[in-house]
């Protein structure tokens, strides 16, 4: 009986016929590195520049054009390290096994490299994507205990598909056009990410004027504000305590100590584990028995209720969507329900360093931490007047809508780029009609 195939083996048996498999030897000439003495000061801060594999495991583009240290001539010259050509492909062959990039000056590498200087260099674009199916076995080839390393022999004993260059290069382009949007997304997510942060800032310690705008700085205006235990608010907020904007009716409590095994049809009950992101993963909920819920109505829930965890991940939140109106909670999550202060205004403020600072210093507990629910009440946090809260809040949501948009265009730009891959590197989908299409251009 014939064993399985390997990871990469499997991957290979699917590309075209007519795609030749050849060595990586067989491919460029495959280049190690070596690290000049640290005693020795004139080996380093030259001329050269000199990478080590945590630059590349950080880098967020496929070229690199410097590093953080250099070396000279000497240390060059002195050391098992290699002058690479521009458009050499970098490759860790050392504990972080298969992470690549380009280099676009000459430069040199440490010993957890194996590089190859391609024969063509035209190749290198391809070869650089194809590396991503070669991580399975570079692992597999690996040895060592306290970490992996491939060596030179086994890396270079690899086989690779290599289609025709032309081929080759328009499946490197197609790839690197979605690399770039992709990018190009993670920056807009990144920018509007540092945009939210700076300014839930501005408006959970400065808040709306009458003119829509953000009140102007205290070291501006400071006839604009008073001083409180929060520091300096707005004069027309107030600083108080989480328990004063609750419902008398309905006040902060924890839920079901035991809710029991799944009931069909049965009462939903949000765990802590349910609460992720700020969304309750409805569709795995704990059904309880309706005669358990029954003991528990006191912490039965409304639309519009804030959660708040307070055993295990502390701090947790979630506004309650109005389909689970009258579900439960577990006794590891506090229910309150506000009143003259928009939900989501105080699931914000509640992220501010102040608010987080006093729920951190009333957690306790080492194997489970928590906090009790007398602590919960207490946490200070700003009361706008005016609905100035809900203007806050609104423009919090508009920011978020935004980034959500943005997180799921990168989404999707992963998932067709993650099969796109397979796609073009296997030969399944080909790149032909794109270069016929080309060729009748250009006649």
């Amino acid at each position: 009986m014939s064993e399985p195939l390997t990871e990469y083996a499997d991957f290979l048996s699917k590309t075209p016929a007519h795609w030749p498999k050849k060595k990586i030897r067989d491919v460029g000439t495959v280049v190690s590195g070596g690290t000049p003495s640290r005693d020795a000061p004139s080996l380093w801060n030259g001329s050269i520049p000199w990478v080590t594999p945590g630059e590349l495991t950080s880098l967020a583009t496929k070229e690199i054009s410097e590093t953080s240290e250099t070396i000279s001539q000497a240390g060059l010259a002195g050391s098992g390290a290699n002058l690479l050509p521009p458009n050499s492909l970098l490759i860790t062959s050392r504990a972080t096994l298969g992470a690549r990039a380009v280099n676009t000056v000459p430069m040199a590498t440490n010993q957890g490299f194996k590089s190859i200087v391609p024969f063509n260099l035209r190749n290198t674009d391809f070869l650089y994507h194809l590396v991503e199916k070669l991580k399975p076995e570079l692992m597999r080839r690996a040895s060592g205990t306290t970490f992996l390393e491939i060596s030179g022999s086994e890396f270079g004993d690899i086989d690779l598909p290599l289609p025709e260059v032309d081929e080759a290069t328009k499946i490197a382009e197609v790839l690197d056009t979605l690399d770039a949007a992709i990018r190009g997304t993670e920056a807009v997510v990144a920018k509007l990410k540092a945009m939210k942060q700076g300014l839930l800032h501005d408006l959970l310690t400065r808040g709306i004027d009458a003119n829509g705008d953000l009140r102007p700085p205290h070291a501006e205006a400071p006839h604009l504000y008073k001083e409180t235990p929060l520091g300096w608010l707005p004069k027309e907020w107030d600083a108080v305590e989480l328990d004063s904007v609750v419902e008398n009716r309905r006040p902060v409590v924890y839920g079901i100590l035991m809710p029991g095994h799944h009931y069909e049809g049965g009462v939903p009950v949000v765990k802590v584990r349910d609460i992720i992101g700020g969304r309750i993963l409805s569709e795995q909920l704990l059904l309880t028995d309706p005669r358990i819920d029954v003991e528990y109505r006191r912490s039965r829930l409304k639309g519009g209720d804030l959660l708040f965890s307070i055993r295990g991940s502390v701090g947790r939140m979630v506004i309650v969507p109005d389909h689970l109106e009258n579900a439960n909670i577990t006794q590891d999550t506090a229910r309150l329900s506000l009143r003259g202060l928009d939900a989501r205004f105080v699931a914000a403020y509640l992220e501010t360093e102040q608010a987080k600072r006093f729920v951190a210093n009333h957690t306790i507990g080492v194997a489970v931490q928590g906090i009790n629910l007398r602590d919960v009440r207490r946490i200070p946090i700003a009361k706008p007047t005016n609905g100035e809260d809900k203007i806050i809040a609104d423009r919090i949501a508009g920011l978020d809508r935004k980034l959500s948009f943005e997180v799921a265009e990168l989404e999707k730009l992963r998932l067709q780029k993650s099969g796109l891959m397979d796609d073009l590197l296997t030969g399944r989908v080909p790149v032909t009609p794109l270069l016929d299409g080309e060729a009748a251009h250009g006649a």
